[in-house]
């Protein structure tokens, strides 16, 4: 955070916290000066009904400014309002003390209790502390001046003015330090408010590490068990599609169709079973620095493996495609099929239980200056616009309980963002949604 925009923030905050002290400070003066009628009995009784009806007046006026403080205009003018109510005291006490005895008048005692209290409790700023100190210092000067008796006597009116002074200046000394130490709690509060929101970056990434270290050790899980499979089941196959070739090429297998019909779909099987296995590998296992630099690999190879692998899932389910003759891109092949099979995995199942009607999917690419546009849009219910949004957060589902972890559309947005590219999503509540990523060409 800039320094101008601290302290723009600080003079936010501050105005709301004097708008707010100011309320308050104005109901406590009302409470203290019609309090004061005990004051008024106990020093001078003659005179209790005029101070009385002067601290109802003073009261009135100030619970009118406390009116305006919470109207717009009273928001914006909160400083000037506060110090005249501040001041509706002070003129009360000074009037007093002209009406009673001068210099010698215990009401004296009210003006330094209200510059002392403006200084300590009040949020007031340097420069309005000052002008509310000097001014309570000339009502009280213009009180003695006016009395009968004048400033006699002379000792006492000094004394009485420099008690007055000192009371503005150390008020506005502790100002100045309220200010500073309030400025200082601002900008500390500021600071642990960024570094949340650092530490929320931090835990935002720990969680998609989390996610991609989950899938890595599923990718090894599946890479042990493609390996396996190679070895395990990659001979019988081939011995298999070797019997079929010599049963093909007997002449009692040529002379009857319906005969050799079958060894072709079994040799057509068998050839299959080749394919899922060697697809399992290239998705499992990595080439190292693969992820980092890329290698090159026909997006239609990858596309096709993706599909053999999900056949499973889109039983039933219309799958189309549109290619362009060259599909040539730079990248992780095995990482680029995992996003297509997570794609068309979350595309079948959400049609699945929709039950959609002719469940389709289509998949689009084309070539956009020299980078691959790949869009792969179902018929299935689409998604939520309040989901739109969230649907590449980690961790997040729309699946029962147990029926996913949310992390395979995270991981698929950080794979494609490795290849400097973007997956976004795009849908029609009930009608279709997309998903759209793009890839580098391969020079």
């Amino acid at each position: 955070m800039s320094t101008n925009q601290l302290y723009a923030g600080y003079q936010t905050e501050l105005a709301d916290f004097r708008l707010a002290f100011s309320r308050g400070g104005a109901y406590t003066a009302i409470v203290l000066v019609l309090l004061g009628v005990g004051l008024d009995y106990g020093q001078y009784p003659q005179l209790q009904a005029p101070f009385a009806v002067a601290r109802v007046l003073v009261s009135l006026l100030i619970a009118g400014i406390v009116m305006l403080l919470y109207s717009t205009a009273g928001r914006r003018f909160a400083p000037w309002l506060t110090l005249s109510w501040l001041l509706l005291p002070q003129i009360m006490i000074s009037w007093m003390i002209w009406h009673t005895d001068g210099v010698e008048s215990p009401y004296y005692v009210g003006l330094n209790l209200a510059i002392f209290a403006s200084g300590i409790a009040l949020p007031f700023g340097l420069w309005q502390n000052l002008v509310f100190g000097i001014l309570s210092y000339l009502f009280y000067l213009l009180a003695c001046v006016l009395h009968s008796g004048g400033i006699e006597p002379a000792g006492t009116f000094i004394v009485n003015s420099l008690f007055l002074l000192f009371a503005a200046a150390a008020s506005a000394v502790y100002t100045y330090f309220n200010e500073r130490a309030r400025f200082m709690l601002f900008r500390l509060k500021a600071e642990v408010a960024e570094k949340n929101g650092e530490l929320e970056v931090i835990n935002r990434k720990l969680v998609d590490i989390k996610g991609q270290m989950l899938q890595q050790e599923k990718m090894a899980a599946i890479g042990t068990l493609a390996a396996g499979l190679l070895h395990e089941v990659n001979n019988p196959v081939n011995f298999c599609l070797m019997a079929i070739e010599v049963a093909l090429e007997e002449p009692v297998a040529k002379s009857e169709p319906m005969l050799q019909e079958c060894l072709v779909d079994a040799k057509q099987g068998m050839q299959r079973i080749q394919h899922i296995v060697s697809d399992l590998k290239t998705f499992a296992y990595r080439k190292p620095g693969a992820e980092a630099e890329g290698t090159p690999f026909l997006f239609e190879k990858a596309l096709d493996s993706s599909i053999r692998l999900t056949a499973h899932e889109l039983r039933g389910v219309a799958v189309t495609r549109e290619l362009p003759t060259d599909t040539l891109v730079l990248g992780d092949e095995a990482a680029v099929i995992g996003v297509l099979i997570n794609l068309f995995s979350n595309a079948a199942l959400a049609m699945r239980k929709a039950g959609t009607q002719g469940p389709a999917i289509h998949t689009t690419v084309k070539w956009v200056e020299r980078r691959l546009h790949v869009t792969v849009k179902d018929n299935g219910p689409g998604i939520a616009q309040e989901h739109l949004a969230r649907v590449f957060e980690p961790f997040f589902t729309t699946r029962e309980v147990g029926q996913g972890l949310g992390l395979g559309l995270s991981i698929s947005y950080a794979v494609i963002e490795r290849h400097g590219g973007v997956l976004f999503a795009e849908s029609e509540l009930g009608k279709w949604a997309s998903f759209s990523f793009d890839l580098p060409r391969a020079d």
